[in-house]
């Protein structure tokens, strides 16, 4: 199982929310780089990089962030937030993005979704599935649909999509612990499919727990900026599985 830490950015800088809520924005570290280069130091190999600017004015923000992280470390950087055009798409994937997460624009403008999957792989374009209350969630997770989360996975997984990152909003930033039972259900649904499990994640028996299930990759946030898991536990836990 894949261990992703999360660097998402507002205004430049390395922050986490609660549930999504812009408005408990909590800054951790003005420089970015810096956060990745100790992940990278202590063993992590994957970083999940999310422009939360990018997500609320709906086009790519902080693609310069993503660019110097790139270059100035050998991370694989998943890349999500505000990709609403070919362009924006192209910035990412010329910035560095190894891979690429669409959520919001896969239930606003689903065909093309479809055509990124058809034209970089479903290797290199991952489905967002981000849900409360068992409903997809858009636009950095403001606006509320009435589209079932197992529906939404089930009919692009149908259409080639094999990546799907999946947040229950109600744990992301809570440290209460993942949605285990979400992801058991999805799982059970599409076996086959690589299921990175995302929110809530607060101590190293959960990264147990979410592999038990068999989650393709688990991402971790605030739990390592709050200093529940360390980054040497972390290494061990990398080199031990």
């Amino acid at each position: 199982m894949r261990i992703i830490p999360a660097i998402d950015i507002i205004d430049g800088k390395c922050v986490r929310l609660s549930k999504g809520d812009y408005s408990t924005k909590k800054i951790y570290n003005e420089n970015p780089l810096e956060v990745a280069k100790a992940f990278e130091d202590n063993g992590v190999e994957y970083l999940h990089l999310v422009d939360l600017d990018g997500a609320k004015s709906k086009q790519i923000v902080n693609y310069r962030i993503l660019e110097n992280l790139a270059s100035k470390t050998q991370l694989k950087i998943d890349f999500g937030g505000g990709i609403k055009s070919d362009k924006d798409l192209n910035i990412a994937f010329e910035s560095g993005a190894k891979q690429v997460t669409a959520g919001s624009l896969a239930v606003t403008n689903p065909d093309l979704f479809l055509s990124w999957l058809r034209k970089f792989g479903s290797k290199q374009i991952i489905l967002g599935a981000d849900a409360k209350d068992g409903k997809i969630a858009t636009s950095g997770w403001q606006n509320s649909t009435d589209l079932d989360i197992l529906d939404f996975i089930s009919d692009f997984v149908e259409k080639g999509v094999k990546y799907v990152i999946s947040t229950d909003i109600s744990k992301d930033g809570m440290l209460g612990g993942l949605s285990l039972e979400l992801y058991k259900s999805i799982l059970k649904s599409k076996p086959s499919l690589n299921l990175i499990a995302s929110g809530g994640v607060s101590e190293l028996a959960d990264l147990e727990k979410v592999k038990h299930i068999g989650c393709e990759g688990v991402i971790i946030g605030k739990a390592i900026y709050e200093n529940r898991i360390s980054l040497q536990d972390l290494q061990m836990f990398i080199i031990n599985h």
